[in-house]
């Protein structure tokens, strides 16, 4: 898509700033929109945001994203995620651009049987038109958003990612998982980590490249966006240790080890078969994803076997 304009709203965010960097990588001009510039609950701030800038595309990954604060404020999970989705939907409708939702895997109840070596299939892991049956709030939120920029713009793009991981850290959450697990083994603390709960850890810098890829090709409907193959909450860590050489035991622990506001479904883990066929090749595994993410931040030697630059 020759002459492609991007507006970005949530470009301070963990997402964000990485689609930014791919942004200015593949020279595509793009307008990146904060909670300062722009307030996605009030559609005459969005129009006035992207009245001048005349956007082919518009990503809206702002969210109010803290799952177990959504439990304790619904009506404001519901006015960010769901209010705020369709004001962006509407106001790019207007500008005849496409509406681009980052949206979750917590749509999802979590119902299906975990895969075994992390090999996911239609039975083990959530495709784009299994039925949703969020179990919090949070799922509830980004659910009403996803139907709610559909209604406003039937062909728009709604991307779900998932267990989000990239350089710049979840804003509001002091960082991201990886960053805690490591922070503790490098306390020399013991560590355990919740193992009865199966995801698809998402590299944001990957998530980033393939969303604005889908981007070019003005794709639309839903598209799960993670990297390939799964794994527990135990399973990360314990390979996030591994790598970076640090001599401290991993013990798996069920969740109900660690008592949270909000549910969370005991398998979210997203299928990525569709996109593999959009794009004509699929992410790297999340195994190696996790590598190259772990020499981005310095934790691992760029030199080190099996490294990765990104």
């Amino acid at each position: 898509m020759a002459g492609i304009r991007v507006a970005l709203l949530g470009a301070t965010g963990q997402l964000g700033h990485d689609i930014t960097k791919v942004a200015e990588r593949k020279e595509i001009e793009l307008l990146p929109l904060g909670h300062e510039q722009v307030e996605i609950t009030n559609l005459e701030s969005v129009q006035q945001a992207l009245a001048n800038f005349k956007p082919s595309a518009v990503i809206n990954s702002a969210a109010f994203h803290q799952v177990d604060r959504c439990e304790e404020d619904p009506a404001e999970a519901l006015r960010v995620n769901g209010l705020g989705a369709l004001n962006v939907a509407r106001a790019t409708n207007a500008l005849a651009a496409k509406t681009v939702y980052v949206s979750t895997d917590y749509v999802f109840s979590g119902d299906k049987r975990p895969p075994k070596q992390g090999q996911l299939d239609a039975h083990n892991s959530y495709m784009e038109d299994d039925r949703p049956g969020p179990v919090n709030v949070y799922g509830v939120s980004k659910l009403a958003g996803e139907h709610l920029t559909r209604v406003a713009q039937p062909n728009a793009l709604i991307v779900r990612v998932a267990s989000l991981f990239g350089v710049a850290g979840a804003r509001g959450k002091g960082g991201n998982f990886i960053e805690t697990i490591l922070k503790k083994a490098g306390e020399g603390e013991p560590l355990q980590v919740v193992n009865d709960q199966f995801m698809t850890p998402t590299y944001t810098i990957d998530a980033a490249d393939a969303i604005l890829r889908l981007v070019e090709m003005n794709a639309s409907g839903v598209v799960h966006v993670t990297n390939p193959g799964g794994c527990t909450w135990f399973e990360f860590a314990s390979k996030a240790v591994e790598y970076t050489g640090l001599q401290v035991p991993v013990t798996p622990v069920p969740s109900s080890t660690y008592p949270t506001k909000a549910n969370r479904p005991a398998n979210s883990a997203l299928n990525t078969s569709l996109l593999t066929k959009l794009l004509g090749e699929p992410l790297r595994r999340w195994e190696d994803a996790l590598q190259a993410y772990l020499t981005e931040k310095g934790h691992i030697p760029a030199e080190a076997p099996g490294a990765f630059r990104t």
